[in-house]
């Protein structure tokens, strides 16, 4: 049959069209397209087609400069962390990024009689993650890589020098192919330590999406800084009381002769430490000098019942030396809750000021009631007014009058 050359181009033309919209067709189904949460994705392996999408994702992210100036590639959008090294963890709560947690150290899965961090205290879910390691930054990289966190948030180890700190986190970060942010601790006894303490939330507070946050937990702590030194701020030299603080926790309870020379509550009450001036974070020292120092009132730590005897307490009540201190004659001996407990608890700090300030300059905090305002500086930090029950750890002797 004969087919007119009018029929031959127009079927040319029809059969080039469908190749054509094939090869389109071919070419939009091998394109990878981000797709949020995996909603409308096939899997392209079930497919039979190959696509760079894990390659995206891998390579996608934001570079953060940590505590120790290293430059750390993080994803973009991180959810789950594990948190290494003392204090770490607390900070996270801090910031209200508790649920990113997914695996914790040896000492947040420690059963206590006594738990003297009010971070635990809110969150008891934390005792129930996945082993990382060992406290204190003893990381079990193995571990690690089997929760497989986004990111690991390390504190250094205070005292260590910056580089070893760095080295460290690398060395993490090499074993376990997962980003390691690493920063110091810092403190609020000076402002070198205070500015790294601020540092610290901020560079945290970027690697979780938090830096609002961030910037209200140090906005809190300035304010409340400002506000226990503008009551006392005053007072002249003459009139301020001269104080000494005991039984300090370090690295576990201790007695009488354990001190801060620079004990933040006093300074930001203007009292007068009587051991200020010891040239250390922590000091030991000899009860001959307490003896001479005699200050007006004492304030012990009460995590020192943990201590056979009372600790510190025992001490003032059975010691010949230290029962002809005035304060102790006078009765002006007082318990302020533990801070140091896996490195410092602010919230715990800041608490304690107000009532020293109280029993100092009764005057100048008349609006106060310690219980409370410690409630809301808890509340504020850790998200529960978590007093009572940590004060009921330590025979509720915390802003109490001990000995009378």
């Amino acid at each position: 049959m004969n087919i007119s050359p009018r029929i031959k181009i127009a079927k040319i033309l029809f059969i080039g069209v469908l190749i054509a919209a094939l090869v389109v067709t071919s070419g939009c189904t091998s394109k990878s397209t981000p797709v949020e949460d995996g909603e409308g994705a096939a899997p392209a392996e079930s497919a039979g087609i190959t696509t760079n999408s894990e390659e995206l994702t891998e390579s996608a992210g934001i570079t953060i400069t940590d505590g120790f100036g290293r430059n750390v590639t993080i994803p973009e959008n991180v959810e789950e962390v594990v948190c290494s090294g003392a204090g770490s963890l607390r900070y996270l709560v801090y910031l209200q990024a508790q649920d990113f947690v997914v695996g914790v150290d040896s000492l947040e899965k420690k059963e206590s009689e006594v738990e003297g961090r009010p971070y635990a205290l809110a969150n008891p879910q934390l005792k129930g993650y996945p082993l990382i390691g060992e406290f204190r930054g003893k990381d079990d990289p193995e571990k690690i890589i089997n929760i497989n966190p986004q990111v690991v948030l390390k504190t250094g180890t205070t005292g260590q020098p910056s580089a070893t700190n760095a080295a460290e986190a690398d060395s993490l970060q090499e074993k376990t192919g997962i980003s390691v942010i690493s920063f110091p601790y810092g403190s609020l006894k000076n402002e070198e330590q205070k500015a790294e303490m601020y540092s610290s939330l901020r560079i945290m507070g970027e690697v979780v999406g938090k830096q609002e946050r961030a910037e209200e937990v140090i906005a809190y702590i300035e304010a409340t800084m400002e506000d226990l030194e503008n009551r006392t701020a005053d007072i002249p030299e003459s009139e301020r009381k001269t104080v000494y603080v005991g039984g300090v926790s370090s690295a576990g309870a201790h007695g009488i002769i354990s001190t801060e020379p620079a004990y933040p509550p006093f300074l930001w009450v203007n009292a007068n430490n009587v051991a200020a001036g010891m040239g250390a974070d922590h000091a030991d020292i000899a009860k001959e000098a307490l003896v001479n120092w005699d200050p007006e009132y004492i304030f012990i730590d009460i995590g020192t019942l943990q201590l056979g005897n009372e600790g510190a307490v025992g001490e003032l009540k059975t010691d010949p030396s230290l029962k002809g201190l005035s304060a102790v004659k006078n009765g002006n001996i007082y318990g302020v809750i533990p801070y140091n407990f896996y490195s410092t608890n602010y919230e715990s700090v800041l608490a304690n000021a107000y009532f020293v300030g109280k029993v100092l300059y009764p005057d100048r905090f008349e609006d106060i009631d310690p219980e409370a305002k410690a409630d809301e500086i808890y509340t504020f930090f850790i998200g529960k007014p978590v007093f009572s029950d940590l004060n009921g750890q330590y025979n509720d002797t915390g802003f109490k009058q001990i000995l009378q």
